[in-house]
């Protein structure tokens, strides 16, 4: 018969990075508490779950967005709500039930907790799930804090790959999904939209299926510098906002040679720059959106039909993790370079000011908690 065990070196109260309704951002502690993870030994944890201390965080445009806006779409900020949903760590604590992994285990956080019970759960979509609770979608904190308590079965072990990695592995999920449901292949004209975190794992992952020509489209020229670092071969374009969609679509089918993309992954949710992609795909082609947008948006309904063009969305992932941590392991993405900012725990203020700034040059910041590699 298995035993409960935990580390027994906790010290530091557990603290994590809140925001509200008037749009406020501060630290402060929370659960679980100090007392909880030292004196009861991981007892009270649910069946299946365990304790992980979070070493690495990254900050996701939409815990700015929450912080910022308070809301995307019908998700609600209306009390005090932690942030993050980027996360990778140490085990710490199990419950008896939970044999696969042990203490001391690093593992990356899914954050979506779902019921195993719906269509979409049954039928292996389970980013669908009706009854879903997503760590940092509002009103389900995040794991933006220094311990966790999480189901075992959605920490997956990354072995000694580093925090920051791990912490990557998230947005490399968002990306994996759109190659998959997309349908990117060996050769096919590929445009990206938005060269943001997204964008650019987005970029890594199309280098790595071969997809030629890559054009990424920005409104900042630094970080099209950084595309071209991570794919040299991949043709650039800054966005041009005095020009209409038409007119746009035209300059990034010039920037490709005057091949028109199979394939537009759209990576802002930004109405005109969805609109630039579906003018500059060919006949038969398809715009497959991956960035979260406004609630409503006015497209060119008539290129879409007249052009046969497939509009496809996304929302979040699924049975991602696997393939993403053996990506990473065997070095076929690598994505070092994209962290370029780093803070403690305690600092996460600064972390925050920093990766809502354009001007500060970030691409992902990253917020760590006693990390060692």
């Amino acid at each position: 018969m298995s035993t409960t065990t935990t580390v027994e070196t906790i010290t530091k109260p557990n603290i994590g990075v809140f925001t509200n309704a008037e749009h406020k951002l501060w630290i402060e502690e929370t659960t679980p508490n100090l007392n909880a993870l030292k004196d009861k030994k991981g007892e009270d944890l649910p069946e299946g779950w365990v304790t992980v201390a979070i070493k690495s965080t990254g900050i996701c445009g939409s815990d700015i967005h929450f912080w910022h806006a308070g809301a995307i779409g019908p998700m609600v900020v209306t009390n005090n709500h932690i942030l993050g949903h980027e996360s990778a760590g140490t085990v710490i604590a199990t419950h008896p039930s939970v044999t696969h992994l042990q203490l001391g285990d690093r593992v990356a956080i899914e954050p979506g907790l779902i019921c195993n019970n719906c269509e979409a759960c049954l039928t292996g979509r389970y980013n669908g799930c009706e009854n879903m609770k997503f760590l940092s979608t509002p009103p389900v904190d995040g794991l933006l804090r220094r311990y966790v308590n999480h189901p075992a079965i959605w920490c997956h072990k990354i072995g000694n790959m580093s925090y920051e990695n791990g912490a990557l592995l998230e947005p490399l999920s968002v990306a994996l999904a759109g190659m998959e449901r997309s349908g990117v292949a060996l050769g096919d004209s590929v445009l990206i939209c938005g060269a943001g975190p997204i964008g650019l794992i987005t970029l890594l992952c199309c280098q790595a299926a071969g997809a030629c020509p890559i054009t990424i489209t920005d409104v900042d020229e630094g970080r099209l510098q950084v595309a071209s670092k991570l794919c040299p071969r991949v043709k650039t374009y800054k966005v041009n906002t005095s020009l209409k969609p038409p007119e746009s679509a035209e300059e990034i089918v010039k920037t490709a040679n005057g091949i028109r993309p199979a394939i537009a992954l759209e990576c802002t949710g930004v109405e005109s720059s969805v609109s630039n992609a579906i003018h500059s795909v060919k006949f038969g082609g398809k715009v497959f959106v991956i960035g979260v947008g406004k609630p409503e948006m006015s497209l060119p309904f008539m290129r879409l039909s007249t052009q046969e063009i497939d509009l496809q969305f996304q929302y979040r992932y699924c049975n991602t993790w696997p393939r993403a941590i053996r990506l990473v392991e065997d070095g076929v993405i690598d994505m070092k370079q994209l962290v370029t900012h780093r803070f403690d725990l305690e600092d996460a203020i600064k972390a925050f000011e920093t990766a809502g700034d354009i001007k500060s040059g970030a691409i992902k910041v990253q917020i760590q908690s006693e990390v060692d590699s």
